[in-house]
Formats: C-alpha cells, structure tokens, sequence
C-alpha cells in the first residue's frame, strides 16, 4: 500500500526536525547567539524565527489566518531567547504544534483552502510552502553550525569519502520500497 501524502509529509518534516537538532547539538551556547555583523541572523534568531512562524502557521488552521495577529514577525529577527533551554523549548513547541496540526488532518483535508495574509492555499500547497521554508532556514543552521565547529564537525550525512562504501552496502541490499530517511533517522 503507498503511504499518503500527510504520512510522507510528516516523515520530512521529522527528518528536517532531527536534522535541524543535529547541529545545534555540536555548537557552543555561545556560538547559538554569534552574530558576524548586524545583518546576519544568528543559529538562535533563526531557531526562534522558524518557532514563531510554526506557531502561527499550525495554530487553528481551519478558523485563522496563517499570519496570525499577535505574531510579531520582526521581532522574531532579535534577540529575545536568552539561552539555549528557552530556544530548545521554543522549537520543540513549534514542532509539536506543527505535529498536532497535521496528525489531525485526513487526506480529505488536502483540497481544504487555509489563508495565509489572506491568500488562500490549499492544505497540500500551504504544507509544502512550509516544508520548503523550514528546509531552507534548516539548511542555514547546518551551514553555520558547521562553520562554527570547524573540525570537530560531526557529519549529519555520508561523511566526506565515505560514498563508495555506502554505495557498495546499499547496492548489495535487495530493491525495496522505502524512504530515504529510513537509515538517517
């Protein structure tokens, strides 16, 4: 039987969850709020940019605009989480709203229209604009955390060299049916 959508939907957006945790486990507390000039977001404002804007995208998503009113977008680009518990908690929170949201939907719901500053998208359209933007900042965590662990990277992927032996495994193993995530999770 093939998965549905909202079953695949959910596996990326835990996968992009850990790969997004990964990182800000290899890099110090310090290195969370380091800024190189004003015009940078640092790993910590981005964090607590991706929770602000989950908070206010999978909160009541059939009765409310995605772009909800007591969000302050702008200020999701300062420095209000102090330390790494506060941001910790914050994703987290962001996740499992985003987790609720969709564990409640039913493959019916994809054709459903929701509203984000008024422009309405249909369910299927509004989850994929928010996986590709969670991506995308995810993607800037991994880079700068990278950056700031220099050698003591631990790879979050198939370590650099590490291809062909990969690739011998995998290929030695019987065509199955599966996702990608199935051995990085």
């Amino acid at each position: 039987m093939m998965p549905s959508y909202l079953t695949s939907v959910l596996v990326e957006f835990r996968y992009y969850k850990k790969l997004g945790e990964r990182p800000l486990a290899q890099v110090s507390d310090k290195d969370l709020f380091w800024l190189e000039s004003r015009e940078e977001n640092s790993i910590g404002v981005i964090v607590q940019h991706l929770a602000g804007n989950m908070k206010s995208r999978w909160t009541n998503i059939w009765e409310e605009d995605g772009e909800k009113k007591w969000r302050h977008r702008d200020r999701e680009f300062h420095r209000i989480i102090k330390n790494r518990e506060e941001l910790l908690n914050a994703w987290e929170e962001g996740w499992q709203l985003l987790f609720k949201s969709l564990e409640s939907c039913s493959e019916k719901d994809l054709e459903g229209l929701v509203y984000i500053r008024n422009q309405g998208h249909t369910l299927i359209e509004a989850i994929n604009r928010q996986l590709a933007h969670y991506a995308y900042h995810i993607g800037q965590i991994v880079l700068l955390s990278k950056s700031y662990a220099k050698d003591d990277w631990q790879s979050l992927t198939i370590p650099l060299g590490e291809s062909p032996k990969y690739n011998e495994k995998k290929f030695s193993e019987e065509k199955k049916r599966g996702h990608f995530t199935d051995d990085r999770m």
